[in-house]
């Protein structure tokens, strides 16, 4: 009893001190400066606890992944389609590409309205670069642009090298907190419009053996408080992305996964008066049960802290765009990719490897 109690008392502090070094092979500071923490643990044999610390290792390391640089021999005018140009990842995206040689099909749900981005992209003036309305909800917009894309290929036979789902939305609210419709609104977008958008666009991937390319994210691989809406259509990008990459490796189209960590700051996505509106709204439209039980002041708390989250964010988009670059031109990319910073990479390790009791405890109580 007591042999097997110490062993599993080891077993416990490896898994931490895995971490560790888990974290040290990303962490460009000394492990010694991170803070330490403490879990408690239950023997379930004879119900004793014990403690133990988990405190960074001694490791330091200023590396983190890199990409060779295969673009500009691999691009070549090969049309790559992307959606969700009208700003953030999607925008930059649009412009990186060109400028590595791509034929850019830009997708933009703004299009017909004039959007700013929209304008942006067409004032470069070139036939290598080509907006197009592109709302991913909507299968007659889908169905148009294939039309679209097929018509500027310089041989539509040899098909189209590449698709980038970028499109996508976000909110936030605890489960009680949001309505049925806003659940529906997210995956409408998030998950079956990158479905809908690539099954439209397999027969010119095919033909060209390319690359789909889905933008998902941390939350696609780990859940968080307040964002279900969002992780329950990250993940289902991600099961998607899987399922497609097992029935194209045969037909040679390579399916690749991007995770962004918090690029919220630089997508746009939520302002603080964004925010605002949306807990208001949220708030109004709660059922009086609800309210009454939560209470506006536990309410407001949970409002504040997805302030303070969107203004942490990373501002620099670069790793997510290079990240997107190799996945379509290396001979060899990989399945996955995560451009985020340190803290949010060594959190998806710990709850998507170790036990829940442990991540739970770490991250949740």
């Amino acid at each position: 009893m007591h042999t097997l109690s110490r062993t599993t008392r080891r077993k416990q502090q490896l898994v931490l001190q895995l971490a560790d070094m888990m974290l040290a092979a990303r962490l460009s500071r000394p492990l010694s400066q991170l803070p330490g923490r403490t879990l408690s643990v239950c023997d379930r044999e004879n119900g004793t606890r014990h403690t133990l610390w988990f405190y960074p290792a001694p490791f330091t390391t200023t590396t983190r992944r890199t990409y060779a640089s295969e673009a500009n021999s691999q691009a070549s005018g090969k049309a790559v389609l992307i959606t969700g140009c009208d700003s953030g990842f999607g925008f930059s995206l649009a412009k990186h590409l060109h400028s590595k040689g791509f034929l850019v099909f830009a997708g933009c749900l703004m299009k017909d309205k004039g959007d700013a981005g929209v304008k942006e992209l067409d004032s470069l003036n070139s036939d290598r670069l080509r907006t197009i309305q592109l709302n991913v909800c909507i299968s007659e917009e889908v169905e148009k642009a294939v039309e679209t894309v097929r018509s500027g290929l310089k041989d539509p036979e040899k098909g189209m090298w590449g698709l980038v789902n970028n499109a996508g939305i976000s909110t936030f609210g605890e489960v009680e907190f949001t309505s049925m419709e806003t659940y529906k609104e997210v995956a409408e977008v998030n998950l079956w419009g990158t479905v809908r958008t690539t099954k439209s666009f397999l027969p010119l991937l095919r033909r060209a053996k390319g690359r789909v390319v889905n933008i998902s994210s941390m939350l696609g691989r780990m859940a968080n408080p307040a964002r279900s809406p969002y992780c329950i259509t990250k993940f289902g990008v991600e099961a998607f992305s899987d399922c497609l990459r097992y029935e194209m490796h045969p037909l040679g189209v390579k399916v690749s996964v991007v995770e962004p960590g918090n690029f919220i700051a630089a997508t746009s996505l939520y302002s603080p008066e964004r925010i605002q509106a949306i807990a208001k709204k949220m708030w109004d439209e709660l059922p009086e049960v609800v309210r009454q039980d939560y209470g506006r002041k536990y309410f407001d708390e949970k409002i504040a802290k997805m302030e303070t989250y969107c203004n942490s964010g990373s501002t620099d988009t670069s790793s997510v765009i290079d990240a997107v670059t190799h996945a379509l031109t290396a001979a060899t990319p990989y399945t996955r990719y995560h451009p985020m910073d340190y803290y949010w990479w060594l959190r998806m390790q710990i709850m998507t490897h170790f036990p829940g009791a442990i991540s739970d405890a770490i991250y949740i109580r």
